[in-house]
């Protein structure tokens, strides 16, 4: 009798738990993980690569860390805040020492034997964990409360904008200011707060517009190459970013200008024009794509930043649409979470996670299709990656912790 009656409230409990996980995400995020060994394998054929292999590894260290972040109750990220932020600002300044690892020009990443992590992702966490919690702990009435919080959320986000920007490595800064104001804006901040800060927003494009009419210039009179002109304007200038960087931005303005023959920077976005074009409706198949297979989309890049080109000439337009509606499901299935939230904290959270998540996918699918400019920006879940892999398990895995701890708010 006493054994049926354990067996009857252990059953009652596996109900209860199982009615508080949202089980919505987890089988987006799987099928998205899957798609990727496949794809990853895929685009290296042509090398034998092993990095399939690395993002199953990557991926199941991954699901350990989204269950671990959502077994935990989120009000506790809030008590714990300060202490994110500071671990992942002091891995941001790691990165400067010889634990730093340069590579492609840039210095992101922290060498840890074979291992490399970048600290960038974990910045990402910290920081909305931070931002997140300075707006959930106060209390905002009028103009002079807005903007002293707005001014403190900004000082918190400035320091890994600057960190990261000195890296360099432009866009994942980029991250940092829609996810701040986004999480402004659902903190309710007075309209003149915005106001103001739409103004610096303004000034600041027509410096940079300013700059790049004047680096186009003197591009156009040095009679040399974009690559051979490198390195040459930035010391001239004092908008802080480098020449490779204005090359970047111009080669969408205005490609003629900056790689008229088609054969520099122009390289990859053109590739990956033919790659997802070349597709159709319902792909070539499986590992009979041809533009990484004969190496014409980059073997540094074909597996991690254009590995939607990949996908897009295998599975064609079909599978794209198959993949865009997974992403559409999680972002919208986190807007959902943060919806039904009982606290403001546990909002945001979810809120910013959907952000984040949104701009790494608007920009890495635009790039490939000649709608935003080329950045560094993966894809989640579908590119290869450590740290970027393990950041969007725990950001999800947060969104995850909101959804099963929301009723216990008081």
């Amino acid at each position: 009798m006493k054994q049926e009656l354990y067996s009857s409230k252990l059953q009652d409990l596996i109900d209860v738990e199982r009615k508080n996980i949202d089980w919505i995400n987890p089988v987006c995020i799987m099928c998205i993980c899957i798609t990727s060994v496949f794809f990853i394998y895929s685009a290296q054929t042509y090398s034998n690569g092993t990095h399939w292999q690395k993002q199953i590894l990557w991926i199941s260290l991954g699901y350990i860390l989204y269950v671990a972040v959502s077994s935990i109750n989120y009000k506790h990220f809030l008590q714990y805040a300060h202490v994110f932020y500071a671990l992942s600002i002091i891995a941001l300044f790691l990165v400067m020492t010889p634990l730093g690892k340069e590579l492609y020009g840039s210095r992101r990443w922290i060498a840890l034997g074979s291992i490399r992590l970048q600290p960038t992702e974990a910045a990402k966490v910290g920081t909305l964990i931070l931002g997140a919690s300075i707006l959930a702990r106060s209390n905002i009435k009028t103009v002079k409360d807005s903007i002293w919080v707005g001014i403190k959320v900004c000082f918190f986000f400035s320091i890994p904008i600057i960190l990261i920007f000195l890296q360099p490595d432009l866009g994942s800064t980029l991250m940092f200011p829609p996810m701040m104001f986004s999480l402004l804006y659902i903190a309710n901040l007075q309209k003149r707060f915005f106001a103001g800060v739409f103004l610096l927003f303004t000034l600041l494009v027509c410096i940079l517009a300013v700059d790049m009419y004047k680096y186009d210039k003197a591009l156009g009179e040095s009679g040399l190459t974009s690559q051979e002109f490198r390195g040459k304007y930035q010391g001239q200038s004092w908008v802080p970013i480098k020449d490779y960087q204005r090359n970047r931005i111009l080669s969408f303005i205005a490609p003629a200008h900056i790689d008229p023959k088609g054969i520099g920077i122009n390289w990859n976005r053109k590739q990956s024009l033919i790659s997802v074009g070349s597709g159709g409706i319902l792909g070539k198949g499986w590992t009979e794509g041809t533009q990484a297979k004969l190496g014409y989309l980059p073997q540094s890049v074909a597996h991690n930043d254009f590995i939607f080109p990949v996908f897009a000439e295998e599975k064609g337009f079909v599978g794209g649409v198959i993949l865009l509606a997974l992403y559409a499901t999680i972002l919208f299935n986190s807007i959902r979470i943060a919806g039904i939230s009982r606290d403001r904290f546990g909002m945001l959270l979810a809120v910013g996670t959907s952000i984040i998540l949104f701009i790494h996918i608007f920009i890495n699918i635009g790039m490939a299709i000649g709608l935003t400019p080329i950045t560094g920006l993966p894809l989640p879940f579908l590119s290869y990656g450590g740290s970027f892999v393990l950041s969007c398990f725990f950001l999800l895995g947060l969104v995850q912790s909101v959804y099963r701890f929301r009723r216990d708010y008081s």
